[in-house]
Formats: structure tokens, C-alpha cells, sequence
């Protein structure tokens, strides 16, 4: 495995928790990095954990390149993320109270994540982020109206605004509810209005 590296953790534990939120950090950043933005939507009940890239990067290529230049990283990251959901599933938190939050490289791993591994979510969001792949397809299942949030940039150096779209369009053929805001000129980054959805949202989960 690539990414086989000790996540990084805050708040509760998972087996005393009622919900969870697993952060997944972007390219040339660290778990612990990301980690920091819990600090944004705090809950005493909520257990945190981001997965950490190999050399701080999940894949090597764009995300809009042919599936195959970006392994095994792409491979091992969803596995990465996907270790802590089940963490968190054998922990005693059903995947309806998990939410997953990625940004920019992250973001992308979060949301091919959660469309290829369709269930009902606490939630999924990717800060600058969409769907992996030149050519999407092959996404099957029931997202039971998750809320997926997208935030992007107009003028994302890295994610275009096409790839948001598909990426909307195919979780809604998911059944899941998409929540999509493309800013004017933001650029890569992360706004207060993205990280106000997100206390919204950790708020929300039931416990």
C-alpha cells in the first residue's frame, strides 16, 4: 500500500463518539494540516481523523488525467479513506453520521469515494474538488439523498468548473442532494461562507 501511514486525530474516540468526520488534506499538505480546520465546527461528541498521503500527495498526475497515470495513489487513498469509515462503522458510527470533507486533491478523493462507495452519509464535501478521471463514468448505486456539497472557484487554477458540473450531475443521478457554489474568483482555497456550511452540517448530524 502508498498510503499506509498513521492518520491524525481530534476530539472524542471513536468508540465513545457519536459522529465522525474524516478530513482528507490536499496535495503538498499534511493530515494534521487539515485536522486544524475541526477547530471551525467543534462537537464534544465528534470523533476527527485525516489520512495522510505518502510524501504528502495522493497521485501524481491532475485529477483529469486517465485514471491509470494516477496509480496505485488513487487506489490506496480511496483505501485510505475508507479505512476510517470502517473504523468508524465497527466503532459504533453508522455511515449516516460520518462526514466526509476533502479539499482540492482531497476533495477529489472524497468525492470519487463516496461515488464509488454509494450509501447514505452524514454528508460529503469537497472544498475545490470533483470527480477523477478523462472520462467519468461507471458510478452505480443509491447515495439515499446524502447532501453533497461542492465549493469551487470560478477560476480554480487546478479544478475547472466543467469537471464541478459533471460532478454534480452524476451524484444526482446517485440520488444524492447536491449542494454546489462556485465563487468569482476565489482561486484554490477555502472561504468563511464553505466553512459556515460545514458548522451547519457537523451541527446537524444526528446523534
Amino acid at each position: 500500500m502508498v498510503h499506509e501511514n498513521e492518520p491524525a486525530r481530534a476530539g472524542a474516540d471513536p468508540g465513545d463518539a457519536e459522529v465522525g468526520v474524516i478530513l482528507t488534506h490536499g496535495r503538498g499538505a499534511t493530515a494534521r494540516s487539515i485536522l486544524a480546520m475541526a477547530q471551525e465546527f467543534p462537537r464534544e461528541d465528534a470523533a476527527y481523523a485525516a489520512p495522510q498521503a505518502t510524501n504528502n500527495t495522493w497521485y501524481p498526475h491532475s485529477f483529469l488525467e486517465p485514471v491509470e497515470k494516477n496509480e496505485p495513489g488513487r487506489t490506496d487513498g480511496l483505501a485510505a479513506i475508507d479505512r476510517l469509515v470502517s473504523e468508524f462503522v465497527e466503532a459504533g458510527i453508522p455511515r449516516e453520521r460520518i462526514l466526509l470533507v476533502g479539499f482540492s486533491q482531497g476533495g477529489c478523493l472524497t468525492t470519487e469515494y463516496a461515488a464509488r462507495n454509494p450509501a447514505e452519509y452524514g454528508g460529503v464535501a469537497a472544498l475545490s474538488g470533483g470527480l477523477i478521471g478523462d472520462d467519468l463514468g461507471g458510478y452505480e448505486g443509491d447515495m439515499e439523498n446524502t447532501e453533497v456539497f461542492l465549493g469551487c472557484s470560478d477560476v480554480d487554477p487546478h479544478i475547472p468548473v466543467e469537471r464541478v458540473n459533471d460532478t454534480e450531475e452524476i451524484f444526482e443521478s446517485l440520488n444524492a442532494t447536491v449542494e454546489k457554489r462556485l465563487y468569482e474568483g476565489m482561486g484554490n482555497g477555502v472561504n468563511e461562507d464553505e466553512l459556515d456550511y460545514l458548522r451547519g452540517t457537523v451541527t446537524d448530524l444526528e446523534s
